[in-house]
């Protein structure tokens, strides 16, 4: 019985509402539903003709003169409690939804809720959207949840193949580098080519290590210049051994990484191609500044350590599935910026010693308050522009904290879900190499043993012809039988 719930025992002359909820069969007074009128039970009973009856109710017999409601009895319960006590009562058990929803059905306010079930109830419901909005989140890393099982699926391609065996063996040694000692071996040498190439171009631009020929031609160093071919070397064999050992090429050129090792390559190619052109034909303008651009360009190789990195690649996983916070976090900076920068123009632009005289500028002015980085390089002057600066940083660190919560939270969802990947691909190439390993029966081993005990025994003359004869004696007697022969058989060797 639900809490508080009684039935009154109705009067002789009292006429009687049969109500059928979903199989709960219950008979209710009509003076206690018209305490509540505009209740969906107390305009029932206002209705004068059959089809308004059945715009209330699901069904309705004429003659048990029965309303039929197809609704959840449990939760009637409650409901019927309430036409009896005029207050509403919430169990911990009951979805607040659901109970939501019901009483809404029978036209039954929240307000009615008791206040020992009140407070209760609307924590319960504001519980809800942060848990829709965890659900949410977590449906949105799906993709980071599928890459285990795409990495399987991947592997089991490899046994319709070409040479599928030796190149599963090389590509899983690429992909994962837990997988082996080799593996690893394989990833910190590419992680040390990666930050010497950076090192190196880093280097190139120091002044000390600049060379210019006999027509002010720009000379490189011949070391780093070894250094930049050898890194290439590398890069390139790597990408190709990745393109041809893959399951599919098609599907090779869709993942970002690889995108990102092809065109970390590409501008040392690009940059051979442009400067022999430039040998040819020394017409061509620009030329040269052509050839920094792609000298510039190496700097994607940087983006090759996200291969390596739980990090970068929980970054790039929270960047991706968090565009709307980021577009968000940027509409809140572009209406503050705008609104900031006319507003301060407005104040700055009558006094001349004051550097914000024209709009674009301001924008610059606003846009590094709002962010709070504050170069110095312009600022206002008056005493309405540094309060209307003031009030623009404090604008400023409320709008980026609020979506960067946000973007920091999945980020560290991303990072632990990434490591637990990684764990399990590693507990699986675990439990694969201890499938490899000799497997002995302990049962098949003891019963050869036996077999040539029973056998050594038949060669001195004892049979056992009667298996259920046989008592403590005979088996003492085999004991010593069984010695013997291993003392003949020590002495023999």
């Amino acid at each position: 019985m639900v809490y508080g719930e009684f039935f009154r025992r109705p009067g002789k002359d009292a006429e009687l509402i049969n109500l059928n909820v979903g199989g709960f069969k219950q008979s209710v007074d009509q003076s206690t539903l018209l305490r509540f009128p505009h209740t969906r039970l107390g305009r029932l009973l206002k209705c004068h003709s059959e089809e308004a009856i059945l715009e209330l109710c699901d069904d309705y017999s004429v003659a048990d003169k029965e309303y039929y409601f197809d609704r959840n009895p449990s939760l009637f319960r409650y409901v019927l409690n309430f036409y009896y006590t005029g207050k509403l009562h919430f169990m911990e058990e009951l979805c607040v939804f659901s109970f939501c929803q019901e009483i809404e059905y029978w036209g039954i306010n929240e307000l009615f809720i008791d206040s020992c079930c009140s407070n209760r109830y609307q924590e319960r419901k504001e519980e809800g959207p942060e848990k829709d909005w965890d659900q949410k989140s977590n449906d949105s890393m799906d993709s980071s949840n599928e890459e285990s099982s795409i990495f399987d699926k991947e592997l089991e391609k490899f046994d319709n193949l070409r040479f599928g065996e030796i190149r599963k063996k090389i590509w899983v040694r690429m992909e994962n580098p837990a997988y082996c000692l080799s593996a690893k071996l394989i990833a910190v040498s590419s992680l040390s080519v990666v930050l010497a190439s950076i090192v190196a171009m880093c280097i190139h631009s120091m002044p000390e290590f600049q060379r210019l020929d006999a027509n002010d031609r720009e000379i490189g160093d011949p070391v780093l210049e070894a250094v930049e071919i050898t890194c290439i070397i590398w890069f390139t064999a790597e990408l190709v051994i990745r393109l041809f050992t893959a399951p599919s090429q098609k599907k090779f050129w869709k993942k970002p990484l690889n995108i990102i090792d092809f065109v970390s390559i590409i501008p040392f190619y690009a940059t051979l191609a442009v400067d022999t052109k430039k040998e040819e034909s020394e017409d061509i303008e620009n030329m040269g500044k052509v050839v920094q651009i792609l000298r510039l360009m190496r700097i994607f190789r940087i983006l090759k350590l996200a291969r390596h990195s739980v990090g970068l690649r929980s970054l790039g996983a929270t960047l991706r599935h968090s565009y709307q916070e980021v577009g968000l976090l940027l509409l809140f900076l572009s209406v503050g910026i705008s609104i900031f920068s006319v507003l301060v123009y407005s104040v700055e632009k009558d006094d001349d010693s004051s550097e914000l005289q024209s709009i674009p500028i301001c924008w610059w002015w606003a846009t590094i308050s709002m962010t709070t980085v504050g170069y110095g390089d312009t600022y206002p002057v008056t005493l309405a522009g540094k309060l209307l600066g003031t009030l623009c940083i404090i604008c400023g660190i409320l709008v980026v904290a609020l979506p960067i919560t946000i973007i920091f939270n999945k980020f560290s969802k991303y990072y632990q879900k990434q490591k637990a990947i990684d764990r399990d691909q590693c507990n699986n190439d675990r439990k694969e190499k201890s499938n490899d390993l000799p497997y002995f029966n302990i049962r098949d081993i003891y019963a050869k043993k036996m077999h040539s005990f029973i056998s050594s025994l038949s060669s001195v003359g004892i049979v056992v012809s009667d298996q259920e004869s046989t008592d403590a004696s005979s088996i003492q007697d085999m004991e010593d039988v069984y010695n013997t022969v291993s003392l003949e058989n020590g002495t023999g060797k």
